[in-house]
């Protein structure tokens, strides 16, 4: 048995299971062994480093399996069975799957400034508001310095819709559940990851995770936890190549 950073005991981890490789690494290491060691020695380095606890890094991992520009569900379920090996919490689980969820608010900070630039070439104007409608979730994410001023076009064109999703979201930053800087450093893998590339996230949650007093290191173990992804590759297509190898 080892000691997760909690002080609880869970089973051993084999070489095979760290990080993000499944059982088709034991094929690909027949295959091609050379290759295979080297890989693996590259996608588990950030389960071996030692920067960032490996709890963290598991539910790093299950953020990007988990996202809604990815839904590997081999992999989700992969890197939860180890968050929880880990010592993470259901609470702690379920608040990186909130993450998850309302990352797809990026259509909008992506798509409503280039229909207001469009709409204003072609002289089309929105319909006048009689009223603008409360928004006290909009208010609350302004209050704890969360508003991202890229939200803006969207909250102006529909501001009701908008405090529908902020209430949705704020809870993620009010909660608690997760430490500040640890928030960050996952909404880094979300917007840094091969899935999303997401830039201006990228920026916005590098700076906030240093102002959370995230280290270089830390952050540079996060965008190599999203390389480290890139093994879904392999889990997904040595099976199959093995299976169409058969047939032949």
């Amino acid at each position: 048995m080892q000691t997760d950073e909690n002080g609880r005991k869970s089973k051993n981890t084999s070489q095979s299971q760290i990080g993000p490789w499944d059982a088709a690494l034991h094929t690909l290491r027949e295959w091609d062994p050379q290759w295979a060691e080297a890989c693996v020695k590259m996608t588990t380095n950030p389960w071996k480093s030692g920067v960032l606890p490996r709890k963290l890094v598991e539910l790093i991992s299950v953020a990007i399996n988990a996202a809604c520009t990815s839904l590997n569900p081999e992999g989700t379920r992969h890197h939860i069975r180890a968050a929880l090996a880990a010592g993470a919490t259901k609470e702690e689980i379920m608040t990186v799957l909130k993450c998850a969820t309302v990352m797809s608010l990026h259509s909008c900070s992506l798509g409503v400034p280039i229909l207001v630039e469009e709409a204003k070439a072609a002289g089309v104007v929105p319909k006048p508001r009689s009223q603008k409608p409360a928004t006290p979730s909009v208010d609350k994410m302004r209050a704890i310095d969360q508003w991202n001023v890229a939200w803006d076009p969207f909250y102006e064109l529909d501001p009701a819709w908008t405090d529908e999703f902020m209430a949705a979201g704020i809870t993620i930053y009010a909660s608690g559940v997760l430490p500040s800087k640890d928030i960050e450093l996952l909404s880094i893998a979300f917007d840094a990851s091969y899935t999303h590339m997401y830039a201006p996230g990228t920026r916005r949650h590098i700076k906030g995770a240093l102002n959370a007093g995230a280290s270089m290191e830390e952050i540079m173990e996060v965008l190599k936890t999203c390389v480290a992804q890139g093994a879904q590759a392999c889990n997904l297509a040595v099976p199959i190549l093995a299976e169409e190898l058969a047939k032949r």
